[in-house]
């Protein structure tokens, strides 16, 4: 069920608007004003959107003329949808909204959605967690404007030797090709998703030691993923170890 008494911050998925979930498609449909993320959100999402409803991009707007907008929307006693890319608490910047809408007293919900990261794998067929080859799953980014904690820093993230995502850096290919090479090795399994689950989608496959060049020679400068894994080079036909829940010989509490 929807609450249209709150400001619904929804998670818009990776770009197809066909991978927004359910709820957030209805909430889509039932709104009068739609504040997006332009710069991210494809306007394709937009088409579960009623023809009369209002539709504001919000990438040259600053958080004071977002909130100024819900604030006189909610006041007329309009259904409000604040629409991020993927999912809201991945890099979204809802939380300094929140506070906002809090001071105020307007009350909001979050509505979750698909992160490109599982787009991803999707696209690449793969599995971030297989059995004895990783069992931990790292989504981080590079400092850039907005810096980095020292111990969430990448050179200490790839020293465990898990599945890494890294969002928001593609321009920091170079750096990050050599920070991994250290820990990986350069002929180590990676992959850069462009627009995933776009028409426009690209995905490569390739190593550490030719990745730099080719994101380069594909003139790929933003909305890419990077992604480090042993698991990319884990194909179906190959001995691996599989999981314990179907199992035929393993036992538990809905298998006996």
């Amino acid at each position: 069920m929807i609450d249209v008494h709150s400001v619904l911050f929804i998670g818009a998925g990776p770009g197809d608007p066909e991978l927004i979930t359910v709820k957030g498609m209805n909430a889509l449909c039932n709104a009068d004003l739609i504040i997006y993320t332009g710069s991210l959100v494809p306007e394709a999402v937009l088409k579960w959107a009623k023809p009369n409803t209002r539709c504001i991009n919000s990438a040259s707007l600053n958080l004071e003329e977002v909130i100024k907008i819900i604030e006189e929307a909610y006041k007329k006693g309009e259904n409000i949808v604040r629409l991020h890319t993927g999912d809201p608490s991945i890099y979204g910047a809802i939380f300094e909204q929140i506070s906002e809408l809090k001071k105020r007293d307007i009350p909001y919900k979050v509505i979750p959605g698909v992160t490109a990261a599982f787009a991803a794998s999707a696209s690449l067929g793969i599995e971030y967690t297989l059995p004895e080859i990783t069992q931990t799953f790292i989504i981080t980014r590079i400092a850039g404007r907005t810096p980095v904690p020292e111990l969430e820093k990448l050179d200490s993230l790839a020293q465990h030797k898990a599945s890494i995502v890294i969002y928001l850096s593609i321009s920091f290919i170079a750096d990050i090709a050599k920070i991994l090479q250290k820990h990986y090795g350069s002929d180590a399994p990676c992959a850069v998703a462009f627009k995933v689950s776009q028409p426009e989608e690209k995905i490569i496959k390739t190593n550490l030691s030719e990745i730099s060049n080719i994101v380069k020679k594909e003139n790929i400068t933003n909305q890419a993923l990077i992604i480090i894994s042993r698991v990319l080079e884990i194909e179906p036909d190959m001995l691996y170890h599989k999981s314990k829940l179907y199992d035929k010989d393993f036992k538990h509490g809905f298998r006996k």
